[in-house]
Formats: structure tokens, C-alpha cells, sequence
């Protein structure tokens, strides 16, 4: 007779566990107890459960299995970045990093194993996508990093931004329900005003994002307002056109009363003309908003090239000047190609 596979215990619900545990004859407390450890102190086996006594961890071992990721390599910058190749249950690897800064750190965490949109100028869009990253699995790089950022630089982990590998709203629900545990006080009880869900755009899901009441930011990865120059460089945008995106994106306005972020990269020959900006401010005209104008990171060949320094502060003196705040970001990490855009496994194997 084969033996049946056990299951992951982070799927079960708290009333899941207490469930469980009055089946076994063993009073409902103890589950309150698992769930704890599972989701407040991050316990990734069970004999680390050390309110519970030796039957019980055994009684969860003979049912359950842990599937928490390992980080399988740790790469440091020059100027402080840290990337982790995160290796998953299932042997796929996805990458995430912490990017600090005097007064805060960040994690960039990723959402799915390669990416299911095609934008031309991002490493990870080259991988084939492979799956969805589960719930925990985005909840424990979040741990991961808060760990090293107590670690290395002696304070909490401060924002989270989803803007690692993936399109996060193409994982739509397990995204939302690693948000609500991370900022559950049941989880780790981060305010979702510190978490940016970042997209290329998908009108339908950005709405969607919009009824759940989360209560957290999101940036739009826009790069152009010019509809067949966003379809060059973004080609899924035939299908979801600028207009879907700007309907969707003030959708969000209405619904949040959060102002939208936009992250943009200013190339050379694509989207450096006076008729680019022109465009972004029209549709920047929508909602309430800030601008993010991103240092671009090469991925290995020439398609795609930083545009000047003027070109960059064209576009800063347009904006600047007709009240919309912008900043220009200089990239970090990229000793270790873990900027913007270079997420790839390179490590994988």
C-alpha cells in the first residue's frame, strides 16, 4: 500500500488546525498554538515548536509537511543590496532582495516563477513562466529578509514592494492572501501603507485590487502614454490598450482614494521626444499621482539604451512644472544584477 502524501499545513486555515487537533482527540488550543508558530515566528519544522509536546510535533509529522523556501545563494552589493536565490519545495528558484537605505529597508519579493508578460526591455520576461508562487512562499521572503535586515543592519524590514520576478496581479489571489497574513496581527502586522504592489498594467485585476479594501499602494510600470510605442516595448498592451489603463487606473483613485505610482524608464530613440512627455502628462491629468523616472538596467544586448542625462531632466522640468512630483531613482545592486528589470536565476540549476 502506498503512503498517502502529506499536506501542506500552511494551507489550513486557524479553525483548520483546531479542527485537527479536537479530530485527534487533543484539545483545540493546540491549534492556535501551530498557527502561531507557523505565521508569527516563521517556523519552518516542527521540532522547533517547542510549546508542544514531543506526541504532538510527531502527530503534526506524520500528517503534514512544511514547504518553506531556502535561500540557496546570497549575493551582497558594493552598496549594500542583498539578493537571495530563494530555492522553493518543488526545486525552482526565484529571487528576491533587500534594498536599504539610511532610514529604511525594502524587500523586493517575487510572485512567480518567470513572468506571464513579454515586456521586451526585462530579464525576467525572457523565462518561460513555470508556476504561481503560493501564499507562504511570498510570505516567507518577506521573513527571509526581515531577518536579514535585523541581521545586517539592525532594524526591522520597513516597505515591501512587489516589483521582484512575476506579474503580481497575474497571481492574483495568492498575492492578496500573502498581504492580508502579512499585515495581519495573526502574521506579521505590517501596515499595508508600507506594501506596493507594483504592475505592468492589467485594467481587469487593477480593479479588482481596487475592491478589496487592502489598503496598500500600487505603482503602474507605464514607460509610455504613446499606445504603439507601449505595444513595441509591452506588447500584451494590444490587448489591454492605454485607454483600459487609464480607466482602470482611476477606478482606483475613486474606489482608495490612493494616489497611483508611476515607474518609468526613458530610452534612447523610444521614448525620449517632447511627444513622449507631452503624453505621459496627459495621461498623468487622470489622477492624483507621483512619478518615479527609473534608471535603466542593460540585460545583455542593444536594443535598449539609457537615455542622456537631458532627455531624463526634460522630462523633470515638464513635470516639475506642471505640479506633479517626480523623482528620478538611481539603481540599486546592479554589481549583482539584482536592479530593476535584470531578475533572471542566473544561479538557477
Amino acid at each position: 500500500m502506498e503512503k498517502a502524501e502529506k499536506s501542506d499545513i500552511r494551507k489550513l486555515s486557524r479553525e483548520a488546525l483546531r479542527t485537527f487537533f479536537t479530530e485527534k482527540g487533543e484539545q483545540a488550543f493546540r491549534g492556535n498554538q501551530v498557527y502561531e508558530w507557523l505565521w508569527q515566528k516563521g517556523a519552518h519544522s516542527f521540532e522547533g515548536m517547542t510549546n508542544l509536546s514531543k506526541e504532538h510535533r510527531e502527530l503534526l509529522s506524520t500528517h503534514f509537511t512544511i514547504n518553506h523556501i531556502a535561500v540557496d545563494k546570497m549575493q551582497r552589493s558594493q552598496d549594500g543590496t542583498i539578493k537571495n536565490a530563494v530555492r522553493l519545495h518543488d526545486g525552482l528558484i526565484v529571487e528576491s532582495v533587500l534594498i536599504p537605505t539610511k532610514s529604511r529597508t525594502t524587500a523586493c519579493v517575487s510572485s512567480q516563477v518567470g513572468c506571464s508578460l513579454d515586456c521586451q526591455f526585462c530579464a525576467t520576461a525572457r523565462l518561460k513562466r513555470m508556476r504561481n508562487l503560493n501564499p507562504d512562499e511570498i510570505f516567507d521572503q518577506v521573513v527571509v529578509i526581515d531577518r536579514q535586515s535585523r541581521l545586517y543592519y539592525g532594524r526591522p524590514l520597513s516597505n515591501i514592494v512587489f516589483m521582484g520576478m512575476g506579474e503580481p496581479l497575474m497571481n492574483y489571489p495568492n498575492v492578496v492572501k500573502a498581504i492580508r497574513m502579512i499585515t495581519s496581527e495573526e502574521g506579521l502586522g505590517m501596515s499595508p501603507k508600507r506594501i506596493t504592489v507594483s504592475t505592468s498594467g492589467v485594467p481587469k485585476m487593477i480593479r479588482k485590487l481596487a475592491d478589496e479594501n487592502l489598503r496598500c499602494n500600487l505603482a503602474v510600470s507605464l514607460h509610455s502614454a504613446v499606445e504603439a510605442t507601449r505595444t513595441g516595448i509591452m506588447p500584451f498592451n494590444a490587448k489591454m490598450p492605454l485607454h483600459e489603463l487609464r480607466e482602470a487606473i482611476q477606478y482606483w483613485y475613486d474606489r482608495t482614494r490612493s494616489r497611483i505610482t508611476y515607474e518609468y524608464v526613458v530610452w534612447e530613440g523610444i521614448n525620449d521626444g517632447a511627444s513622449d512627455i507631452r503624453a505621459f502628462l496627459d495621461f498623468c491629468k487622470a489622477t492624483p499621482c507621483k512619478v518615479n523616472l527609473i534608471e535603466y538596467n542593460p540585460i545583455d544586448d542593444g536594443d535598449f539604451q539609457q537615455a542622456s542625462e537631458k532627455s531624463v531632466q526634460d522630462y523633470v522640468r515638464a513635470f516639475e512644472a506642471a505640479g506633479i512630483t517626480i523623482t528620478v531613482r538611481r539603481s540599486r545592486g546592479k554589481d549583482i544584477d539584482a536592479a530593476c528589470g535584470q531578475l533572471a536565476n542566473k544561479e538557477a540549476h
